[in-house]
Protein backbone atom coordinates (compact mmCIF):
# COMPACT_ATOMS: atom_id res chain seq x y z
CA UNK A 1 0.00 0.00 0.00
CA UNK A 2 1.24 3.63 -0.72
CA UNK A 3 2.02 5.45 2.65
CA UNK A 4 -1.29 8.26 2.20
CA UNK A 5 -3.53 5.06 1.82
CA UNK A 6 -2.41 4.19 5.31
CA UNK A 7 -2.78 8.05 6.35
CA UNK A 8 0.35 9.67 5.52
CA UNK A 9 0.78 13.53 4.91
CA UNK A 10 2.67 16.75 4.71
CA UNK A 11 2.86 16.94 9.11
CA UNK A 12 4.44 13.05 9.08
CA UNK A 13 6.13 13.75 6.07
CA UNK A 14 8.00 16.63 7.93
CA UNK A 15 8.44 15.07 10.76
CA UNK A 16 10.23 11.49 9.31
CA UNK A 17 12.97 14.23 7.27
CA UNK A 18 15.72 13.42 9.60
CA UNK A 19 14.73 10.01 9.67
CA UNK A 20 14.93 9.74 6.01
CA UNK A 21 18.31 11.05 5.85
CA UNK A 22 19.36 8.45 7.81
CA UNK A 23 18.38 6.10 5.83
CA UNK A 24 15.48 4.89 7.69
CA UNK A 25 11.91 3.68 6.38
CA UNK A 26 8.26 4.81 7.00
CA UNK A 27 5.77 2.67 8.18
CA UNK A 28 2.57 2.68 10.43
CA UNK A 29 1.67 -0.09 13.03
CA UNK A 30 -0.60 -2.19 11.91
CA UNK A 31 -1.43 -4.64 14.97
CA UNK A 32 0.12 -5.20 18.49
CA UNK A 33 1.35 -7.93 20.71
CA UNK A 34 3.00 -7.84 23.64
CA UNK A 35 6.34 -6.55 22.75
CA UNK A 36 6.11 -6.72 18.76
CA UNK A 37 4.00 -5.41 16.90
CA UNK A 38 3.25 -5.23 12.78
CA UNK A 39 4.07 -2.70 10.57
CA UNK A 40 3.22 -1.73 7.05
CA UNK A 41 5.04 0.81 5.16
CA UNK A 42 7.21 1.20 2.01
CA UNK A 43 9.15 -2.13 2.84
CA UNK A 44 5.62 -4.16 2.74
CA UNK A 45 4.30 -5.73 5.72
CA UNK A 46 7.05 -6.36 8.25
CA UNK A 47 6.92 -8.26 11.51
CA UNK A 48 9.13 -4.89 13.74
CA UNK A 49 10.39 -4.97 17.47
CA UNK A 50 12.36 -1.54 19.40
CA UNK A 51 15.48 -1.06 19.09
CA UNK A 52 18.07 -1.83 22.06
CA UNK A 53 18.94 2.16 21.84
CA UNK A 54 15.09 2.68 21.78
CA UNK A 55 14.35 0.88 25.23
CA UNK A 56 17.04 2.42 27.14
CA UNK A 57 16.02 5.87 25.93
CA UNK A 58 12.10 5.23 26.41
CA UNK A 59 10.95 7.65 29.35
CA UNK A 60 8.13 4.91 29.75
CA UNK A 61 5.80 2.38 28.46
CA UNK A 62 3.64 4.98 26.77
CA UNK A 63 6.40 5.77 24.35
CA UNK A 64 6.59 2.65 22.82
CA UNK A 65 4.99 2.20 19.53
CA UNK A 66 0.89 1.28 19.46
CA UNK A 67 -1.32 0.89 16.46
CA UNK A 68 -1.63 4.18 14.67
CA UNK A 69 1.88 5.01 15.17
CA UNK A 70 4.15 5.98 12.37
CA UNK A 71 7.79 4.63 13.26
CA UNK A 72 11.24 4.93 11.19
CA UNK A 73 12.54 1.44 10.82
CA UNK A 74 15.21 -0.56 9.55
CA UNK A 75 14.16 -3.57 7.66
CA UNK A 76 16.25 -6.72 8.23
CA UNK A 77 16.41 -10.08 7.37
CA UNK A 78 12.97 -11.66 6.13
CA UNK A 79 10.28 -9.86 6.77
CA UNK A 80 11.43 -7.88 9.88
CA UNK A 81 12.24 -4.40 11.45
CA UNK A 82 13.76 -2.89 13.63
CA UNK A 83 12.46 0.25 15.18
CA UNK A 84 14.59 3.09 16.07
CA UNK A 85 11.93 6.31 16.58
CA UNK A 86 8.29 6.62 16.85
CA UNK A 87 7.46 10.19 15.30
CA UNK A 88 5.30 12.67 17.17
CA UNK A 89 1.76 11.55 18.00
CA UNK A 90 -1.08 14.01 16.51
CA UNK A 91 -3.60 12.96 18.78
CA UNK A 92 -3.87 9.81 21.45
CA UNK A 93 -6.69 8.26 23.59
CA UNK A 94 -4.83 7.70 26.91
CA UNK A 95 -6.00 5.67 29.88
CA UNK A 96 -3.88 4.76 33.23
CA UNK A 97 -2.54 1.51 33.34
CA UNK A 98 -4.52 -0.83 35.55
CA UNK A 99 -3.12 -1.43 38.91
CA UNK A 100 -1.55 1.03 41.32
CA UNK A 101 1.80 2.48 38.85
CA UNK A 102 0.84 5.99 38.05
CA UNK A 103 1.49 5.22 34.09
CA UNK A 104 -0.12 6.04 31.11
CA UNK A 105 -1.30 3.73 28.40
CA UNK A 106 -2.36 4.61 24.73
CA UNK A 107 -4.92 2.64 23.31
CA UNK A 108 -4.53 4.23 19.29
CA UNK A 109 -2.67 7.00 18.38
CA UNK A 110 -2.99 9.37 15.63
CA UNK A 111 -7.19 9.00 15.20
CA UNK A 112 -8.86 11.83 13.47
CA UNK A 113 -12.22 10.50 15.25
CA UNK A 114 -12.70 8.14 18.36
CA UNK A 115 -15.96 6.35 17.80
CA UNK A 116 -17.49 5.51 21.32
CA UNK A 117 -19.43 2.74 21.01
CA UNK A 118 -21.63 1.13 23.85
CA UNK A 119 -24.01 -1.24 23.69
CA UNK A 120 -28.02 -0.95 23.96
CA UNK A 121 -28.49 -3.93 26.36
CA UNK A 122 -27.43 -4.08 29.87
CA UNK A 123 -23.97 -2.89 29.05
CA UNK A 124 -25.65 0.76 28.42
CA UNK A 125 -24.45 3.26 31.17
CA UNK A 126 -24.39 6.73 31.22
CA UNK A 127 -21.91 7.65 33.40
CA UNK A 128 -19.20 5.44 31.63
CA UNK A 129 -20.14 7.59 28.25
CA UNK A 130 -19.20 10.52 30.36
CA UNK A 131 -15.58 8.80 31.14
CA UNK A 132 -15.40 7.99 27.70
CA UNK A 133 -16.21 11.65 26.79
CA UNK A 134 -13.90 13.36 29.52
CA UNK A 135 -10.11 11.12 28.03
CA UNK A 136 -12.08 11.55 24.38
CA UNK A 137 -11.35 15.50 24.33
CA UNK A 138 -8.12 15.10 25.73
CA UNK A 139 -6.73 12.74 22.74
CA UNK A 140 -7.08 15.12 20.56
CA UNK A 141 -9.27 13.76 18.18
CA UNK A 142 -13.10 14.11 17.68
CA UNK A 143 -15.59 12.09 19.67
CA UNK A 144 -19.10 10.49 18.12
CA UNK A 145 -20.82 8.25 20.55
CA UNK A 146 -22.39 5.05 18.81
CA UNK A 147 -25.19 3.53 20.44
CA UNK A 148 -25.19 -0.26 18.95
CA UNK A 149 -27.94 -2.72 19.13
CA UNK A 150 -30.71 -0.32 18.60
CA UNK A 151 -32.73 -3.32 17.40
CA UNK A 152 -32.88 -4.45 21.07
CA UNK A 153 -34.79 -0.79 22.19
CA UNK A 154 -38.48 0.18 21.08
CA UNK A 155 -37.86 3.12 22.85
CA UNK A 156 -34.73 4.18 20.72
CA UNK A 157 -35.56 7.99 20.21
CA UNK A 158 -36.07 8.56 24.13
CA UNK A 159 -32.45 6.69 24.69
CA UNK A 160 -30.92 9.12 22.18
CA UNK A 161 -32.49 11.82 23.72
CA UNK A 162 -30.82 11.19 27.00
CA UNK A 163 -27.42 10.14 25.66
CA UNK A 164 -27.86 13.79 23.71
CA UNK A 165 -28.30 15.76 26.82
CA UNK A 166 -24.59 14.33 28.49
CA UNK A 167 -23.29 14.79 25.23
CA UNK A 168 -23.24 18.50 24.41
CA UNK A 169 -23.31 18.80 20.58
CA UNK A 170 -21.16 15.38 20.32
CA UNK A 171 -23.04 13.62 17.77
CA UNK A 172 -25.18 10.67 18.71
CA UNK A 173 -25.89 7.72 16.42
CA UNK A 174 -28.04 4.57 16.92
CA UNK A 175 -27.37 1.77 14.76
CA UNK A 176 -27.29 -2.01 14.68
CA UNK A 177 -24.18 -3.95 13.64
CA UNK A 178 -26.58 -7.04 13.65
CA UNK A 179 -29.00 -6.14 10.84
CA UNK A 180 -27.52 -2.99 9.61
CA UNK A 181 -29.61 -0.47 10.43
CA UNK A 182 -28.28 2.68 10.23
CA UNK A 183 -25.08 1.93 9.53
CA UNK A 184 -25.21 4.70 6.67
CA UNK A 185 -25.19 7.01 9.53
CA UNK A 186 -21.91 5.67 10.77
CA UNK A 187 -20.77 5.65 7.50
CA UNK A 188 -21.31 9.80 7.33
CA UNK A 189 -17.89 10.15 9.39
CA UNK A 190 -15.47 7.80 7.70
CA UNK A 191 -13.26 9.53 5.12
CA UNK A 192 -10.84 8.38 2.45
CA UNK A 193 -7.07 8.39 4.30
CA UNK A 194 -9.09 9.46 7.95
CA UNK A 195 -8.66 7.37 11.14
CA UNK A 196 -10.84 6.25 13.89
CA UNK A 197 -10.56 4.25 16.87
CA UNK A 198 -13.47 2.38 18.22
CA UNK A 199 -13.40 1.76 21.76
CA UNK A 200 -15.64 0.81 24.34
CA UNK A 201 -16.70 -2.54 26.37
CA UNK A 202 -16.46 -6.11 26.06
CA UNK A 203 -19.58 -6.99 24.49
CA UNK A 204 -20.32 -3.81 22.74
CA UNK A 205 -20.20 -4.68 19.30
CA UNK A 206 -17.04 -3.08 18.01
CA UNK A 207 -15.74 -6.17 15.93
CA UNK A 208 -18.93 -6.85 14.90
CA UNK A 209 -19.32 -3.00 13.33
CA UNK A 210 -16.05 -3.56 12.00
CA UNK A 211 -16.78 -6.55 9.82
CA UNK A 212 -20.62 -4.99 8.49
CA UNK A 213 -18.39 -2.47 7.31
CA UNK A 214 -16.08 -4.64 5.52
CA UNK A 215 -18.61 -6.77 4.13
CA UNK A 216 -16.89 -9.83 5.33
CA UNK A 217 -16.23 -11.75 9.28
CA UNK A 218 -12.66 -10.82 9.04
CA UNK A 219 -12.73 -10.08 13.18
CA UNK A 220 -13.64 -13.06 15.27
CA UNK A 221 -16.98 -12.30 17.76
CA UNK A 222 -18.59 -13.87 20.48
CA UNK A 223 -22.44 -13.65 22.07
CA UNK A 224 -22.67 -11.39 25.52
CA UNK A 225 -23.69 -13.22 28.48
CA UNK A 226 -27.47 -13.12 29.20
CA UNK A 227 -27.20 -12.07 32.81
CA UNK A 228 -25.19 -9.34 32.34
CA UNK A 229 -24.57 -8.39 28.82
CA UNK A 230 -20.96 -8.54 28.99
CA UNK A 231 -18.48 -10.16 26.56
CA UNK A 232 -15.67 -12.32 26.22
CA UNK A 233 -12.31 -10.52 24.80
CA UNK A 234 -12.67 -11.71 21.32
CA UNK A 235 -10.72 -9.06 20.05
CA UNK A 236 -7.17 -9.76 21.89
CA UNK A 237 -4.65 -7.25 20.24
CA UNK A 238 -5.48 -3.75 18.98
CA UNK A 239 -5.41 -3.97 14.98
CA UNK A 240 -6.05 -1.11 12.34
CA UNK A 241 -7.82 -2.19 9.05
CA UNK A 242 -8.31 -0.12 5.89
CA UNK A 243 -12.27 -0.23 5.31
CA UNK A 244 -13.43 -0.16 1.42
CA UNK A 245 -13.53 3.38 0.34
CA UNK A 246 -9.76 4.02 2.12
CA UNK A 247 -11.06 4.77 5.91
CA UNK A 248 -8.93 3.15 8.20
CA UNK A 249 -10.49 1.59 11.59
CA UNK A 250 -8.72 0.45 14.65
CA UNK A 251 -10.36 -1.88 16.77
CA UNK A 252 -9.02 -2.15 20.17
CA UNK A 253 -10.02 -5.18 23.08
CA UNK A 254 -12.65 -4.12 25.20
CA UNK A 255 -11.93 -2.59 28.54
CA UNK A 256 -13.48 -3.59 31.92
CA UNK A 257 -13.11 0.02 33.43
CA UNK A 258 -11.79 3.04 32.08
CA UNK A 259 -9.41 4.84 34.57
CA UNK A 260 -8.93 8.16 33.41
CA UNK A 261 -5.35 10.17 32.40
CA UNK A 262 -6.61 13.46 30.80
CA UNK A 263 -5.98 17.50 32.08
CA UNK A 264 -8.73 19.46 33.94
CA UNK A 265 -9.79 21.59 30.95
CA UNK A 266 -10.62 17.83 29.02
CA UNK A 267 -13.37 17.28 32.14
CA UNK A 268 -14.53 20.93 31.73
CA UNK A 269 -15.11 20.60 28.07
CA UNK A 270 -17.69 17.07 28.85
CA UNK A 271 -19.16 18.55 31.56
CA UNK A 272 -19.70 22.37 30.38
CA UNK A 273 -23.27 22.41 31.59
CA UNK A 274 -21.81 21.87 35.54
CA UNK A 275 -18.92 24.39 34.18
CA UNK A 276 -21.29 26.92 33.33
CA UNK A 277 -23.23 26.63 36.80
CA UNK A 278 -20.15 26.59 38.83
CA UNK A 279 -19.35 30.02 37.30
CA UNK A 280 -22.38 31.59 38.91
CA UNK A 281 -21.69 29.90 42.58
CA UNK A 282 -21.52 32.77 45.53
CA UNK A 283 -17.58 31.46 46.16
CA UNK A 284 -15.08 30.84 43.54
CA UNK A 285 -14.07 27.97 45.21
CA UNK A 286 -17.02 25.93 45.69
CA UNK A 287 -16.73 22.36 45.83
CA UNK A 288 -20.82 21.78 45.42
CA UNK A 289 -20.79 19.90 48.65
CA UNK A 290 -23.35 22.33 50.32
CA UNK A 291 -21.46 25.85 50.50
CA UNK A 292 -24.13 28.34 50.59
CA UNK A 293 -25.22 30.22 47.36
CA UNK A 294 -24.32 27.19 45.40
CA UNK A 295 -25.75 27.29 41.75
CA UNK A 296 -24.96 24.16 41.06
CA UNK A 297 -26.69 22.60 43.85
CA UNK A 298 -29.74 24.55 43.26
CA UNK A 299 -29.87 23.24 39.48
CA UNK A 300 -30.21 19.90 40.61
CA UNK A 301 -32.79 20.73 43.31
CA UNK A 302 -35.05 22.51 40.89
CA UNK A 303 -34.23 19.38 38.24
CA UNK A 304 -32.40 21.78 35.96
CA UNK A 305 -29.25 19.33 36.25
CA UNK A 306 -29.31 15.79 36.80
CA UNK A 307 -27.74 14.53 39.79
CA UNK A 308 -25.78 11.28 38.76
CA UNK A 309 -24.01 14.00 36.26
CA UNK A 310 -23.09 16.29 38.92
CA UNK A 311 -22.09 13.21 41.35
CA UNK A 312 -19.87 11.85 37.51
CA UNK A 313 -18.72 14.95 37.47
CA UNK A 314 -17.48 15.42 41.35
CA UNK A 315 -15.84 11.90 40.94
CA UNK A 316 -13.99 12.18 38.10
CA UNK A 317 -12.51 15.66 39.36
CA UNK A 318 -11.48 13.97 42.39
CA UNK A 319 -9.63 11.49 40.13
CA UNK A 320 -8.12 14.04 38.35
CA UNK A 321 -6.90 15.96 41.23
CA UNK A 322 -5.66 12.69 42.95
CA UNK A 323 -3.89 11.47 39.49
CA UNK A 324 -2.09 14.74 39.63
CA UNK A 325 -0.73 14.61 42.45
CA UNK A 326 0.71 11.10 41.61
CA UNK A 327 1.98 12.04 38.65
CA UNK A 328 4.03 15.01 40.12
CA UNK A 329 5.19 12.65 42.78
CA UNK A 330 6.28 10.42 39.94
CA UNK A 331 7.89 13.69 38.31
CA UNK A 332 9.66 14.52 41.47
CA UNK A 333 11.33 10.96 42.15
CA UNK A 334 12.49 10.81 38.24
CA UNK A 335 14.66 13.91 38.13
CA UNK A 336 15.97 12.93 41.94
CA UNK A 337 17.09 9.76 39.59
CA UNK A 338 18.17 11.19 36.50
CA UNK A 339 19.87 14.19 39.15
CA UNK A 340 21.43 11.34 40.86
CA UNK A 341 22.82 9.70 38.16
CA UNK A 342 24.29 12.90 36.66
CA UNK A 343 26.35 13.44 39.98
CA UNK A 344 27.76 10.08 39.42
CA UNK A 345 28.78 10.58 36.01
CA UNK A 346 30.86 13.96 37.20
CA UNK A 347 31.79 12.33 39.99
CA UNK A 348 33.57 9.41 37.65
CA UNK A 349 34.81 11.92 35.32
CA UNK A 350 36.60 13.58 37.75
CA UNK A 351 38.45 10.72 39.01
CA UNK A 352 39.67 9.46 35.69
CA UNK A 353 41.19 12.98 34.80
CA UNK A 354 42.52 13.40 38.62
CA UNK A 355 46.45 13.39 37.58
CA UNK A 356 48.64 10.60 38.98
CA UNK A 357 51.97 11.54 41.01
CA UNK A 358 53.35 8.54 40.84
Amino acid sequence: MKLTELGWNDYFAALFEPHGRAGLSAARVTAQHRDRCFVSGEDGNLLAEVSGRFRHEAADKSAYPTVGDWVALEPFGRRRGLIHAVLERRSAFVRKAAGDSTEAQVAAANVDMVFLVTGLDGDFNLRRIERYLTTAWDSGASPVIILNKSDLRPDIGDIVADVETIALGTPVEAVSALDGANLDAFRRHLAPGKTAALLGSSGAGKSTLINRLLGEERLPTAPVREGDSHGRHTTSRRELVVLPGGALLIDTPGMRELQLWAEDGSLARSFDDVEALAARCRFADCRHEGEPGCAVREAVSNGRLDAGRLESYLKQGKELRHLALKRDVRARRQAEKEFGKMIASVKKDLKLRKPSYR
